[in-house]
């Protein structure tokens, strides 16, 4: 198996396992790592991730999506040309559509956090897959290294990797890695704010499982709200995310079980215990009358932050 799938206590770990070929997506891999991604996503038990790769060497080199053998040069570049102007369905940016409609199968954003421990290599497509499909970011003090991979050879890419990268880090240090196209270490990766933490190799998996475990004990709805919220609304203006972020947090409080249990464990005193429950549809308020009406409206602004 190519991609290394296991789950305990409401964590899951996913594993690129192809090290004898540094752990490339090459199809079958891809294929395998799409169909994790939507076990993942539908999989309500599982609250956070962990993604890594096998061995000391690749997080992941890249991609090496060969065609098949009877495929003619002229046949690739023709499908090529006609895909820019009929790509066809279930497809984005020449990639298929898998657990997340927004980007390639392979490396989507799912709305639970993934921690990626980044073993070694993430060059090309696996610094794509660092940058659009992990949240929280270790790196290995002795193996890790990165490169966009990609100018060198004559391209910009056909995934996501520059889009994102411009996004994710300054400008300076964004186009120093994009026009140089050189290798970088994990204290630099760390300096330009690209990963979370360097971490020793022999503690590399020990520390994403501890923030991954903090994660897993926070309220799941909530924490996958968030996630959605700061990814799908970060590049709108301040006053309309503000405004989606007030209605995410009304139906937390008002249709979740973890709100109350947050509060009521805080009152007395207690870790909570969150489950993730959501509340039935429930009978309509009544009617009030004038003088209801009036005390409803101090309370509320009363209850103004």
């Amino acid at each position: 198996m190519t991609v290394k799938y296991e789950k305990k206590a409401h964590i899951a770990t996913i594993t690129i396992n192809n090290p004898d070929k540094g752990n490339i997506l090459d199809r079958q891999t891809s294929a395998d790592i799409a169909a994790v991604w939507q076990e993942v996503w539908d999989d309500d038990d599982v609250r956070a991730v962990i993604l890594t790769g096998a061995g000391d060497r690749h997080f992941c080199a890249g991609h090496n999506l060969a065609t098949r053998p009877d495929i003619t040069p002229e046949e690739r570049d023709r499908v090529r040309a006609e895909n820019i102007f009929w790509p066809p369905s279930g497809t984005v940016n020449g990639a298929r559509i898998g657990a997340d409609g927004r980007l390639g199968d392979h490396y989507p954003q799912i709305w639970k956090p993934v921690i990626g421990a980044i073993n070694g290599w993430a060059a090309g497509a696996g610094f794509y897959l660092m940058l659009t499909s992990t949240d929280i970011r270790l790196a290995c003090a002795e193996h890790a290294r990165f490169k966009f991979a990609l100018l060198s050879q004559g391209w910009v890419g056909n995934g996501p990797g520059a889009t994102y990268l411009t996004r994710q880090i300054a400008y300076a240090d964004a186009m120093r890695i994009l026009l140089t196209d050189e290798p970088f270490e994990a204290h630099e990766a760390l300096r330009i704010n690209l990963i979370n933490e360097v971490v020793a190799h022999d503690r590399l998996m020990q520390r994403a499982e501890e923030i991954a475990r903090h994660i897993a004990a926070l309220p799941p709805v909530a924490v996958r709200m968030m996630k959605e919220f700061a990814i799908r609304f970060r590049e709108m203006p301040v006053t309309e995310a503000w405004r989606v972020q007030t209605l995410m947090n009304t139906l937390l409080t008002q249709l979740t079980t973890d709100g109350d249990e947050g509060r009521q464990a805080f009152l007395e005193k207690r870790p909570p215990q969150f489950t993730g429950g959501l509340r039935q549809k429930g009978e309509p308020f009544p009617a009030v009358d004038a003088e209801q009406r009036a005390r409803l409206d101090e309370v509320r602004r009363e209850l103004l932050g």
